[in-house]
């Protein structure tokens, strides 16, 4: 049975490995395989084309019911319910609407929507949106969030921009009745604690703000803070202990086996959690697993324990097969079999701290290897973090927040209860924000596969038990992480990656010995492209500090993100064409025109537009030269500061030109495009943006030249080797079936 559910399993989760989805027909007639093998006793095989069937039908399914092409950056009235509890933040509502309906075409069963200074909506109310609709497209990065592979994961099948809209009902429903629970938490007073306590209770993460996140994040707590296994397992194990404590005192009725009920109240409190959640992907997960422990607890303990995490992967892999698409699920199936393997063979019991203190270091070590498959940040103090948060959230903060929640119909006795959970949150942020400045979060450059398998044997040999030999060995095989050589450019060579930031600019000029970063990206309110994807980029690659910091101009498209950058890590020098028009505490020296250096057989120079009357005009423009080969960056101008660059003397004839001003109307002469002739145009820009980036006339001039476009929407962030003389790679090229092209 092991066997079988095992090679169901691998079937299910080799979908994440996919490039492309296999034909509909070849998916249907492998089950029909599997039958036919099932004669031969052939099972695992038969099991792990079931899986593998199934894992693909279902993402063909939810590849299917996206946005038509045709659709793609339409205006359309349309009409749906909202669901889930809708996100307020810097002046913008952001909501899912399901079972949208248009007059005109056929819409994707779920919609992820902003309105900006749009009203306060509420769950379960239904609308008529005019909508702006895009099909699911995310950023590509060498280390960033995936947007469309959560997309997919949670069957968003477009988003889109609410234009205006019309209330055609009020809210109904349980989605209602969750939002009204919201806005009681919101109103009550926990010492500014308000949106935590809706974290915890609702799932409701909205209310913490960007400082929160990051400070979680520092400190290795995020999970503390979103409703996930640790808080459905913690709320079942209190019930469980509960009743199996009044049972040892001789307080539970003797006419009712209390493991029975022990069990059943247990997954009942647990479910309840999970519906008071709003019962999402990794609530329904975390139920299922505590469901089966509980069941394995009551009749199957014989089977032993490593079989519920089993059926609990197989279970969860049949209802969602693209849940493996989520960082969440490999972290909490993963912790979950480290828990096991730490606990499971011990002899005798623990002391409490004991126990705690081992899960923590399980935790610590355990899950390195998957945090540095997923790319995501490694947090040194997390041990010491969890092991003052864990019992505090888990046995203080989480009981007082749910029995205050339950009891506010009662006069002030909910609301001294949630004032009691705000404070002691409103501690613990106090604390983690110490640890966090401490010791923050450490996202270590990508591994390659050899060094990562040095790394996952070096934490297994870590975890176990005292005495085993050759343990020890384990620290040395850690040693990866920190000495592995970061593959460099060759002397006279550069490496040049042009970020997909969206409607903005940042790009990374690396030699073999320095790092310069040509902008750094957008913010947007509490959106930050220079925190969110240049600066974990810049890390993934092996940038440890820049040499210089060029910020073109003032712009916030192109300098948006230059604090974060600055915060995030060394800067030795910044230099901008507008020097002293930079935003916050940004010091900058002046761009001068005919400065030049060398770096590593390298060769940068600058050039500025004295008589500039605009930003756009006074961008500093960076010319780059390795072995002959040749970049030309220019920033926003206009066709009047090129014609002044054409003047000044300076040879602009280059291999490679970032188009000017995202490939603006105003920008691209065909005078500029002349003298630099180049072979290949890099073109920054958002998908569906409100400027018409890059302008036909601009697209027909390269064309003409005829010069290839590297455009970001295109082909994600792009990787160009100055020096080889090359094409630039495309990180949108790396195939994965969920990925536009």
């Amino acid at each position: 049975m092991r066997t079988g559910m095992s090679a169901l399993v691998a079937g299910l989760l080799l979908l994440r490995l996919l490039p492309a989805l296999p034909p509909v027909w070849l998916l249907w007639l492998l089950p029909i395989l599997g039958l036919m093998l099932l004669p031969f006793r052939s099972y695992p095989l038969a099991f792990f084309l079931f899986g593998f069937s199934w894992a693909g039908i279902s993402a063909q399914s939810a590849l299917d019911d996206r946005l038509a092409p045709q659709l793609d950056g339409r205006t359309l009235w349309l009409q749906g319910q909202v669901v889930g509890l809708p996100d307020r933040g810097a002046g913008v509502v952001r909501f899912q609407l399901q079972q949208a309906e248009s007059r005109r075409s056929e819409l994707p069963q779920r919609l992820r929507l902003g309105w900006y200074g749009g009203p306060e909506l509420r769950a379960g109310e239904t609308w008529r949106l005019a909508v702006r609709l895009k099909r699911p497209h995310g950023l590509v990065n060498p280390q960033s969030f995936d947007y469309e592979a959560w997309l997919l994961a949670q069957r968003i099948g477009a988003a889109g921009t609410v234009k205006s809209g019309q209330l055609l009902s009020a809210a109904s429903g349980p989605g209602s009745w969750r939002d009204g629970l919201r806005q009681r938490l919101l109103a009550v007073d926990a010492h500014g604690r308000e949106g935590a306590l809706a974290a915890l209770v609702l799932g409701d993460g909205s209310g913490l703000s960007v400082a929160d996140w990051r400070v979680l994040q520092d400190t290795g707590t995020v999970h503390l803070l979103v409703i996930s296994g640790q808080h459905i397992g913690l709320l079942a194990g209190l019930l469980y202990g509960l009743i199996a404590g009044l049972a040892r005192l001789g307080w539970w009725p003797r006419q009712w086996p209390w493991l029975p009920w022990a069990c059943g109240l247990a997954f009942a409190g647990a479910l309840g959690y999970g519906l008071l959640a709003g019962f999402e992907v990794p609530v329904r997960r975390a139920c299922v697993m505590v469901g089966l422990v509980l069941l394995w607890r009551w009749r199957f303990r014989h089977l032993g324990v490593f079989l519920p995490l089993l059926v609990a992967l197989v279970v969860v892999l049949l209802l969602e097969p693209l849940a493996s698409l989520q960082p969440g699920f490999w972290l909490s199936f993963g912790a979950v079999l480290l828990l096991v393997l730490i606990f499971s063979g011990r002899l005798g019991a623990w002391p409490w701290w004991q126990t705690l203190g081992r899960a923590q270091w399980a935790m610590a070590v355990g899950l390195l290897p998957l945090l540095l498959a997923l790319g995501l940040p490694v947090s040194a103090s997390g041990p010491l973090a969890n092991l003052l948060a864990v019992p505090w959230v888990g046995l203080a903060v989480v009981p007082l927040a749910l029995l205050g929640t339950l009891l506010l119909p009662l006069p002030w006795l909910g609301e001294a209860l949630l004032w009691l959970a705000g404070g002691l949150l409103k501690l613990l942020f106090m604390l983690l924000a110490q640890i966090a400045t401490w010791l923050p979060a450490w996202l270590p450059e990508t591994l390659p596969l050899w060094a990562w398998l040095l790394v996952a044997l070096g934490t297994l040999l870590l975890l176990l038990p005292a005495g085993v030999p050759l343990r020890s060995l384990g620290w040395i095989l850690l040693l990866p992480l920190f000495y592995t050589e970061v593959q460099r450019p060759a002397d006279g060579q550069a490496e040049v990656w042009m970020l997909d930031v969206g409607q903005g600019l940042a790009v990374l000029l690396r030699t073999r010995e320095h790092a310069l970063l040509y902008d750094a990206g957008p913010r947007f309110g509490d959106f930050d492209m220079g925190e969110r994807v240049v600066l974990p980029s810049l890390r993934g690659l092996g940038v440890a500090q820049l040499d210089m910091l060029l910020l073109s101009h003032a712009d916030n498209d192109h300098s948006g993100g230059a604090l974060a950058i600055q915060r995030g890590m060394p800067v030795r020098q910044v230099v901008s064409g507008e020097a002293a028009a930079l935003p916050g505490m940004l010091r900058a020296e002046a761009c001068e025109s005919g400065r030049s250096w060398q770096w590593d057989g390298v060769h940068f120079t600058l050039w500025r537009w004295a008589q500039a009357t605009d930003g756009n005009q006074a961008s500093c423009v960076l010319l780059i030269e390795a072995a002959g080969e040749r970049l030309l960056l220019t920033g926003d101008i206009d066709s009047s500061a090129e014609r002044a660059l054409l003047d000044s003397g300076l040879d602009v004839r280059a291999h490679w030109l970032l188009a000017p001003h995202h490939g603006s109307r105003s920008s691209s002469s065909q005078a500029l495009l002349d003298a630099v002739a180049p072979r290949a145009a890099l073109i920054s820009r958002g998908q569906h943006n409100a400027f018409g980036h890059p302008h036909a006339s601009v697209v027909a001039r390269y064309e003409a030249l005829p010069a290839r476009l590297y455009d970001t929407v295109e082909y994600g962030a792009v990787h160009i080797r100055l020096g080889a003389f090359v094409q630039g790679q495309g990180l949108r090229e790396r195939a994965r079936f969920w990925r536009e092209k």
